[in-house]
């Protein structure tokens, strides 16, 4: 913390202002207008409105996702049984439930977004490396899920107006005229939602959650009356002993790294929690118990399609195209585009908005930087890169891999080392005497135990001989990046816990 008297703070309290004037962003000698803007700032408690119905709410979207769905309607094919299924999320939803109540904490506590939080550990500049490594994982994947969205989208279009289907012939930079309308529209959609903030997500994740419960019941009887209420609890080829157990336990690992991603951010979601209570409330709700729900719907529409037709399904809009009724497919497509949306918003949409913020935060604000993610999800024609094995088998698996090294050094830093002990001002100062400043923004240990684990993970990624590993390398790379910092990191302080004061702010969207 900087030693030089502070300058003239405008105090909500004695100037009856709700927050601080957004003119006067410098509201302390050494806070530097490079670190900090009403977007960065810490929250305050007054102004956090996230309950555990929120945090729930969250859960309930993401966790249901079409990718989800896929990936655990996988395991059923590969020849785990129902119960087996079961068994590996409910391990993978245990583990999940702790990593990310101890991330959410963190939000809880200090009240700043992930790119801040960074810097307790990597240095005030340095922290630019995870919010970057982040944010550049997520944009890719925005653009990727909307392109996905804007299918189903071209389904309820052709359904209601069949003369649309002469639109999709044709391309123009890889997609059709009737393509380019159902992306344009929602990119425009969620664009305008997040442009007014982490409020507006809230209460659109709140209201899309009842609606993909329902829909997912919903599909689910559907498959069971067309199964006449007979499930198959295996494929024609189950997995037994020793290979039942390595999948169960592979499959709560690979559960885990699905979510490798957003153990790493949802302190910017928790930052505006109301307590830890509502935090652990929400987890656990969303999670483990949200789960098993999902668990058990995935064994009814794999189980149900393969009593059918000997099969099971890839995806959940595998049944919903095989709707008979127009009305009913319209309904159900529209359902998962909500869907869609929702979990765009929460796992790729924050992350780069904060990141961007954390880059400029002299030129970009919340909304600014969203509507400059929105611009790049675009300009970089997301659909091209979903088509190219290149692109996702390398670069953004390639980047994944950091994010569980970056899990691991950032929790030790926080919990092993400091002990919770957080100088929040001082996450907002360069000067040369403040906690997070290190050698010129940049705490080199830090970074070295990144290099070090991030190499390896790589490693475990691409190299044919780890494949054994493969679906435990998020866990691998986590330890090794916790056990990389934990042998470098200086602990000599001292760790001093500062609260935010004045320099809190209530958001104000």
């Amino acid at each position: 913390m900087s030693t030089e008297p502070y300058v003239h703070v405008p105090s909500r309290a004695s100037e009856g202002l709700d927050e601080a004037p957004s003119a006067l962003i410098a509201v302390q000698a050494g806070l530097s207008p490079r670190l900090y803007n009403s977007d960065l700032a810490p929250t305050t408690r007054e102004g956090r409105h996230w309950s555990s119905y929120s945090i729930f709410a969250l859960w309930a979207n993401d966790v249901h996702s079409l990718g989800n769905y896929v990936w655990a309607i996988g395991l059923f094919s590969l020849g785990m049984s129902g119960g087996a299924i079961l068994g590996s999320l409910a391990f993978g939803a245990l583990f999940l439930f702790l990593l990310l109540s101890l991330s959410g904490f963190m939000g809880e506590k200090t009240g700043v977004p992930f790119p801040v939080m960074s810097r307790i550990s990597f240095g005030i500049h340095g922290a630019q490396i995870p919010a970057l490594l982040r944010g550049g994982v997520a944009i890719a994947w925005f653009g990727i899920q909307t392109y996905l969205a804007s299918q189903v989208l071209q389904v309820v279009v052709i359904a209601l107006i069949p003369g649309a289907a002469g639109l999709q012939d044709g391309a123009f930079l890889g997609l059709s005229a009737l393509g380019w309308i159902t992306f344009l529209a929602l990119w425009v959609v969620q664009s305008i939602i997040v442009s007014y903030g982490m409020e507006m997500i809230r209460r659109y994740e709140a209201f899309a959650g009842p609606i993909i419960l329902v829909t997912f019941v919903a599909l689910a009887l559907w498959v069971l009356i067309q199964a006449d209420f007979q499930i198959a609890w295996t494929n024609d080829e189950p997995l037994t002993g020793v290979d039942l157990w390595l999948n169960m336990l592979g499959g709560a690992s690979a559960w885990v790294a699905i979510y490798g991603t957003f153990v790493l951010n949802f302190c910017d979601f928790t930052r505006g929690a109301k307590s830890k209570k509502a935090i652990v409330k929400g987890n656990f709700w969303g999670i483990p118990i949200n789960m098993l729900f999902f668990g058990l719907i995935v064994v009814v529409l794999a189980g149900g399609s393969f009593t059918i037709n000997g099969q099971a399904i890839a995806s959940p809009a595998d049944v919903v195209a095989a709707i008979p009724n127009t009305l009913l497919l319209v309904l159900a497509s529209l359902a998962l585009i909500v869907l869609t949306i929702a979990v765009n918003l929460m796992a790729n949409f924050v992350a780069p908005t904060y990141a961007l913020t954390n880059l400029f935060p002299r030129h970009l604000n919340f909304r600014k930087a969203a509507l400059l993610s929105a611009v790049i999800g675009l300009v970089i024609l997301p659909w091209n890169l979903y088509n190219s094995p290149v692109v996702i088998g390398i670069f953004l698996n390639g980047l994944g891999a950091l994010l569980g090294p970056l899990f691991g050094i950032i929790m030790v830093d926080y919990w092993l080392i400091r002990k919770q002990k957080i100088n929040i001002p001082d996450l907002y100062s360069e000067h040369v005497t403040g906690e997070y400043h290190y050698r010129r923004g940049f705490n080199p240990r830090a970074v070295i135990a990144l290099v070090i684990s991030g190499v390896i993970a790589l490693l475990l990624t691409f190299v044919p001989a780890f494949q054994v590993v493969s679906q435990f390398s998020w866990f691998l790379a986590a330890g090794l990046g916790a056990v990389a910092y934990a042998l470098l990191a200086d602990r000599r302080g001292p760790f001093r816990d500062v609260e935010a004061g004045d320099i809190a702010v209530t958001p104000t969207h």
